[in-house]
């Protein structure tokens, strides 16, 4: 029997999107999806919610949860990857918290910036343990990632590891259809051409019959720039820089020195800047979940339409040989975009059939936007170099290097916070909490 193993699977809500979704494809028939989680009851949940569907759409897949992680790998095809490490409390609390004694601010920290960097310290080990179980007992599998900062997490798998990956985002494939609504602009029969790095991807080209749709674009959003709205971030990226790109506002906010600067508070106002908003969320989906679960895992009547998300349509291309085109993150090697590093991860166009995934050749980015990319890019080698070395003075790297913490913060007290942050996430992080960091500060 055919295997898909979701390690992360307690991710109910993400579980039902990726899982619920290769119910819906014929080729994965009789396949065992295997779950695997550290929370008993979250993956109890997931379980049944499956189960659910399952019998609901007369599915004759195998629903398997297992407590042991080697277990649920043994003899998969696929592996999808969905784990936060740390949880909400403590690790991102810590992220925010400690940042911000130091008044360091933030919106999502889950990509890049000094909560990314640290998210990235503490997955990319729990990664590599992931890697040795597959590379023992299946090789051949292919691993889905879809946890963050995306960038760091598949270059250290890719770099790193023997394991076939992708990474994969929601961002690309929902770019110009909530460009085109937020301007009222028809989004039928458009072409576009997306490039760059995960979350720092660039609407290169737009057209529809060969017409340039960007200066309608332009003049749309410079109008809709008078008026407060949600997305005033990237409209003004795409003002100086020329293109849109494909992540929120409020995850670009913090990826540039230019919009969360405590000797400018009137660009939080000016740019409706949602700081702190991913504690906001984790809050309030906790506080959610109960009545959430009752409709989720509890009901038998339980429904599901096929999401926009990636995996099922690249298991599906695999399986069938239909070929499925698709924005994924994949190691520059050949320089796909060939004015950013070869070691870097990057998202480019895809192709996928039986014979694998296929990245496409973008060649140069213009180079205002390949600049952009590198300082973020910058970051995140320095991130996974102090997660496969343990050296502190990597960790204090990437953050002198992080575009946000260093227009804010003096080295010294860059390196005094992630110190405290160290500390702080303690058994999360144990190749750096018995290390000693005087030595790089003399």
């Amino acid at each position: 029997m055919s295997k898909i193993t979701f390690i992360g699977a307690g991710s109910t809500i993400f579980a039902k999107n990726v899982l619920g979704d290769c119910l819906f494809v014929p080729a994965l028939a009789g396949f065992e999806f295997a779950l695997f989680d550290i929370d008993e009851q979250r993956l109890k949940d997931s379980e049944n919610m499956l189960n659910n569907l399952k019998q609901n759409y007369n599915s004759n897949v195998t629903i398997q949860s297992y407590s042991d992680r080697k277990e649920a790998l043994n003899g998969a095809k696929y592996v999808i990857n969905a784990i936060q490490v740390g949880g909400y409390k403590p690790s991102t609390v810590i992220d925010f918290e400690i940042p911000k004694k130091y008044g360091l601010q933030q919106t999502i920290a889950d990509t890049t910036g000094i909560g990314g960097i640290f998210r990235a310290l503490r997955t990319i080990p729990v990664m590599l343990d992931f890697a040795k179980d597959i590379e023992e007992v299946c090789p051949d599998a292919l691993f889905l990632n879809y946890t963050n900062p995306m960038a760091s997490l598949t270059g250290a798998m890719l770099r790193y590891t023997n394991v076939k990956t992708i990474g994969l985002c929601h961002s690309v494939q929902v770019c110009t259809e909530h460009l085109f609504r937020d301007l009222e602009m028809d989004h039928e029969g458009i072409e576009e051409r997306i490039a760059g790095i995960n979350h720092m991807a660039w609407l290169l080209e737009v057209k529809r019959d060969g017409k340039d749709l960007y200066p309608e674009i332009k003049r749309r959003a410079k109008e809709k720039q008078k008026h407060k709205h949600d997305d005033m971030v990237r409209y003004e990226l795409m003002d100086k820089f020329g293109y849109y790109i494909t992540e929120s506002s409020e995850h670009n906010a913090e990826y540039h020195p230019y919009f969360i600067k405590s000797n400018y508070p009137e660009l939080i106002e000016r740019f409706n800047i949602p700081l702190d908003e991913y504690p906001r969320r984790c809050v309030s989906q906790l506080e959610s979940w109960e009545s959430m679960r009752e409709d989720m895992v509890n009901n038998s009547q339980l429904t599901h339409t096929r999401s926009q998300e990636y995996g099922s349509r690249i298991i599906e291309a695999m399986e069938t040989n239909v070929p499925f085109k698709f924005g994924g993150n994949v190691l520059n090697t050949g320089r796909l975009i060939s004015n950013l590093p070869e070691n870097a991860v990057v998202e480019v166009p895809c192709v996928v059939d039986r014979n694998g995934i296929m990245p496409t050749y973008i060649g140069d980015l213009p180079e205002q936007l390949a600049a952009l990319n590198r300082t973020n890019i910058n970051t995140q080698l320095l991130t996974i170099e102090a997660a496969i070395t343990g050296k502190r003075e990597h960790v204090y790297q990437a953050a002198m290097l992080d575009p946000h913490t260093s227009s804010e913060l003096s080295m010294d007290d860059i390196i005094s916070m992630c110190d405290e942050m160290i500390e702080a996430h303690g058994d999360w992080l144990p190749q750096f909490t018995k290390k000693e960091s005087k030595a790089y500060m003399k």
